[in-house]
């Protein structure tokens, strides 16, 4: 989606970043900028990965959280700060607040997964669980902010949280100065926001693309409408850019500085990340693999080099399993597929048999004999199959029909 829209000037200038800048001296990592052969053959200009999985946190979240909290006044610190956050926004506001020596609350959903939880309180935060979703435990925060007086650290919507995450930009430029596209995640907008006030001051002709989960995006609809508008039920893998409506702040700045907003799938993201772990080897979650999808799958529309914002690697490994096995699926290089036999001996040796002609290597097998669905003489088969990709998976099915199973959708 192509978009310029007339705006009032920014509330974030480049010398608040480059004042962000010093304040993060000693705090946050210069991360690396790494090169992506494999990209880079795609999109036929160099790639380089910005790599904020690997910063302090594991995402580029600390930037804001710090310079947000480090300019509350003394009574502001003193009364405390609270946030609400799924994950990588609570781990930023616990670690900032502890090097700043401020006390911190920070609210996370009950289905939080356990390692998000327990790296947030081993920063020094207390965690609060409660609601199901963001929205509910948002609401807890701010409730909490408005009974006991601290300060609620939004994790997009302030100009200090852009001014910190806009240093990311700044170090782009001095890292590649040659880049001519830089692709970040969007979800609800601090750091496209941030990257684009300090890129564009300087180097007016890099273009700026977000990127968005296709199940999560609001902004392309915002930015038609020349106003934030919410997203109903948000959905995506990608937690991290799982936001139903843009903030305040940061819409002004991406509607006037960005230039492109581009929405992924989930089967282009799963394949991004696989892509990330495998020849970059680099993990990475979600929502910070979304640049690469998006490079992904139309490789052929940005100009070089192109610098990629990783932006986080706090996957959950039980959800990091789920996308990786996703991933080679929508490779063609898992395969999963169910069917039914005759339940005597040796049926399932035979059909094991059959995939072992094509080359199919047996992951796992789920054998069921005692379904009310099956006759008395059926058994269900599962078959859980790596595979070497699509035209492998069409020569596995085409193997089974020829040898009479009948595959089940």
């Amino acid at each position: 989606m192509n978009h310029r829209t007339a705006h009032p000037p920014p509330p974030v200038t480049l010398d608040d970043v480059r004042g962000a800048q010093k304040m993060l001296a000693g705090v946050a990592r210069m991360t690396a900028m790494e090169g992506s052969r494999h990209l880079s053959q795609l999109v036929g200009a160099p790639v380089h990965f910005k790599c904020e999985n690997l910063q302090r946190t594991g995402s580029f979240k600390l930037r804001g959280a710090y310079v947000r909290i480090a300019c509350l006044l003394p009574e502001e610190r003193a009364a405390g700060v609270v946030a609400a956050s799924a994950g990588n926004h609570a781990q930023g506001v616990a670690l900032a607040s502890a090097l700043l020596g401020v006390r911190s609350t920070v609210f996370m959903p009950q289905g939080a997964p356990l390692p998000k939880i327990s790296a947030t309180q081993e920063y020094g935060a207390e965690v609060r669980l409660h609601g199901q979703v963001v929205d509910e435990t948002l609401a807890a925060a701010q409730e909490y902010a408005a009974e006991t007086g601290a300060v609620f650290i939004h994790p997009f919507d302030h100009a200090d949280i852009i001014a910190g995450q806009g240093t990311v930009g700044l170090e782009i430029l001095e890292q590649c100065p040659e880049v001519r596209t830089i692709v970040v995640g969007i979800g609800g907008g601090g750091l496209a926001a941030g990257i684009a006030v300090a890129v564009k001051a300087l180097r007016p002709d890099v273009r700026i693309v977000g990127v968005q989960a296709a199940g999560a995006a609001a902004y392309p609809p915002s930015l038609a409408a020349g106003r934030p508008v919410s997203v109903d039920n948000p959905a995506t893998m990608a937690d991290g850019i799982r936001v139903g409506r843009p903030g305040d702040v940061p819409f002004g700045i991406i509607g006037d500085l960005v230039d492109e907003v581009r929405t992924v799938t989930e089967d282009e993201l799963s394949t991004a990340l696989l892509l990330c772990l495998e020849r970059a080897k680099l993990v990475v979650e979600p929502a910070g693999a979304s640049p690469v999808a998006a490079l992904l799958s139309d490789p052929g529309s940005v100009e070089g080099p192109v610098v990629a914002v990783l932006s986080g690697g706090n996957v959950d490994p039980l959800l990091l399993q789920r996308i990786l096995r996703h991933g080679m699926a929508a490779q063609g290089r898992y395969l999963a597929v169910r069917l039914r036999l005759t339940d005597r001996p040796g049926a399932l040796a035979t059909l094991l048999g059959v995939l072992s002609v094509v080359d199919a290597n047996v992951l796992d097998v789920s054998h069921v004999r005692t379904d009310p669905r099956l006759g008395l003489t059926e058994a269900e088969v599962e078959l859980h199959l790596e595979t070497k990709g699509a035209a492998h998976c069409a020569e596995v099915g085409q193997a089974l029909r020829e040898a009479g199973y009948k595959v089940i959708d």
